[in-house]
């Protein structure tokens, strides 16, 4: 697996790269891993009725500057920023012998795993809500969201990581179209400890590598 730090990028050319470089893979290059941390940005997927899920208003999302981007991933709304990992793997799903189902499971279980490593106790998956959770006071709350799209056979998208996020942005959503659910980061999590997203990102980078080779 090449992984590409992309560095700060907005959403749209991020998206942009994605397709050059699921053009590259689905032709026979290499399964490609592509990190990036985006500037504000609301996404929102193919889900049905989305738009509901959006709580501010056009002057509110002008005034903080985010901005709205209707993508071609799976699932519903989630924002995206500063102080969170973005991860786009862009792997062949057979190569893996990996469902979709089945790859989305994987993508929750290699967070799962990096969290573990790094400390953070309770990680978990939801039976009925994708993404990794994590216990914040006396509920779960959501500490990644994935979003996948698989074309041809070869994943787009995928997961967004709250390291050092600013979670104020959330409440110009309703996350996931998830009522009553809350989202969390692992700087929220680690009370005194320390967590600086670089280390985050290479414990990440390991499990990925060691899952996709």
């Amino acid at each position: 697996m090449i992984v590409e730090y992309l560095g700060p990028l907005g959403y749209r050319e991020a998206w942009r790269y994605q397709q050059k470089v699921h053009d590259l893979v689905l032709g026979g290059g290499e399964d490609r891993l592509l990190l990036v941390e985006h500037s504000p940005v609301i996404t929102m997927g193919r889900r049905p009725g989305v738009a509901k899920n959006m709580v501010a208003s056009a002057e509110q999302l002008a005034q903080m500057g985010v901005e709205v981007v209707e993508t071609d991933r799976g699932g519903d709304i989630t924002f995206h920023g500063p102080g969170q990992i973005v991860a786009y793997p862009i792997i062949r799903l057979a190569n893996h012998q990996l469902t979709v189902g089945g790859y989305v499971h994987t993508l929750e279980d290699i967070v799962i795993a990096t969290l573990v490593k790094l400390g953070f106790v309770g990680a978990t998956k939801d039976a009925v809500a994708v993404g990794v959770w994590i216990p914040d006071g006396n509920a779960l709350a959501k500490v990644c969201a994935i979003g996948v799209r698989i074309r041809k056979g070869v994943s787009m998208h995928g997961l967004a990581l709250n390291v050092d996020t600013d979670l104020r942005y959330f409440e110009l959503i309703v996350p996931c179209g998830l009522t009553g659910r809350g989202v969390t980061s692992l700087k929220k999590l680690a009370g005194d400890r320390v967590t600086e997203i670089e280390a985050v990102k290479k414990m990440l980078v390991e499990h990925f590598c060691a899952r996709f080779g």
